[in-house]
C-alpha cells in the first residue's frame, strides 16, 4: 500500500511511518514544513540501518495524496489538518489515530471534543471520505521499535465497510496484530476515553499495557 500520514513528525506518526515501511508498505511522512519531515525522515532510517524502509519525506499537501491518508497530528489540530488538504480526500479512505486527553495533577484524562471524538470531528471536515478511527490505543513507542512484533489487538471504529476492510488490511500485515471491527465512528468516543485508563496503568505499573480480547476466533472484517 501506498501511504499517506499527515502531521507526522510527532511520536505517535514516526513511530507509524515505521512500522508501516518495515512490512513493505511505501510511505509519505507529511507535515507542515517539507524540511522537518525530511529531518524526521532521516532519524526513522538512521535508527533502523540494517532495514530497508521506503519512506519519503514531502509536505501535508504531498502526503495527502496518497491513496490512504493517515492523520497523525495532535488531536486538537487534527480537524483543521484534514480541511487544509480536503481536495486531496475525496472519495479516499482516512484513518484518524488521535486522541482527546489531558494531563492533569499527574493523572491523563480524557477530554469531549465537539463532535463527540477526534475521528467524528475529521468526517465533518471531510464529509465525502470514508473515516475509520484506529491505533489510539496503541503506545508510540511500542508501535515504533521495530526489533519486537505487537502483540495487540487494535480496535477500529467507521461508519463505512470500505475504510474498515482497508484498515484490518493495513493492520493485518504487522506481525502479531489482529484488526478487530469495533462498531461505528460513534464508538470512537468511547475508545478515546479508554486510552487515557491504559496510560494511567502504564505510568501506575511502569509497562506498557496491550489490549487482548477473548473468546473472538480470527474474525474476518466483515464480522
Amino acid at each position: 500500500m501506498k501511504i499517506g500520514l499527515l502531521g507526522a513528525t510527532g511520536p505517535a506518526g514516526r513511530a507509524l511511518a515505521a512500522r508501516l515501511a518495515s512490512v513493505g508498505h511505501e510511505v509519505l511522512l507529511g507535515s507542515r514544513s517539507p524540511y522537518r519531515s525530511l529531518e524526521e525522515r532521516d532519524k526513522i532510517i538512521d535508527r533502523w540501518p540494517d532495514r530497508t524502509l521506503n519512506i519519503e519525506a514531502t509536505d501535508n499537501q504531498g502526503a495527502a495524496q496518497a491513496p490512504i491518508v493517515i492523520i497523525a497530528t495532535p488531536w486538537d489540530a487534527a480537524a483543521s489538518t484534514a480541511y487544509s488538504v480536503v481536495d486531496h480526500l475525496h472519495g479516499k479512505v482516512v484513518i484518524c489515530m488521535s486522541n482527546a486527553l489531558a494531563l492533569v495533577h499527574g493523572e491523563f484524562q480524557p477530554l469531549v471534543p465537539p463532535r463527540g471524538s477526534v475521528a467524528a470531528s475529521v468526517q465533518v471536515e471531510v464529509p465525502d471520505a470514508f473515516v475509520a478511527a484506529t491505533l489510539q490505543h496503541v503506545p508510540a513507542t511500542e508501535l515504533g521499535d521495530l526489533s519486537k512484533d505487537l502483540v495487540s489487538d487494535v480496535l477500529i471504529c467507521s461508519d463505512h465497510s470500505q475504510a474498515t476492510e482497508t484498515v484490518c488490511e493495513m493492520l493485518s500485515s504487522f506481525p502479531g496484530v489482529r484488526p478487530l471491527d469495533a462498531g461505528g465512528l460513534s464508538n470512537a468516543m468511547a475508545i478515546e476515553a479508554f486510552t487515557a485508563v491504559l496510560l494511567q496503568l502504564n505510568t501506575k505499573y511502569k509497562t506498557r499495557v496491550a489490549v487482548r480480547f477473548t473468546g473472538i476466533d480470527d474474525p474476518s472484517p466483515s464480522q
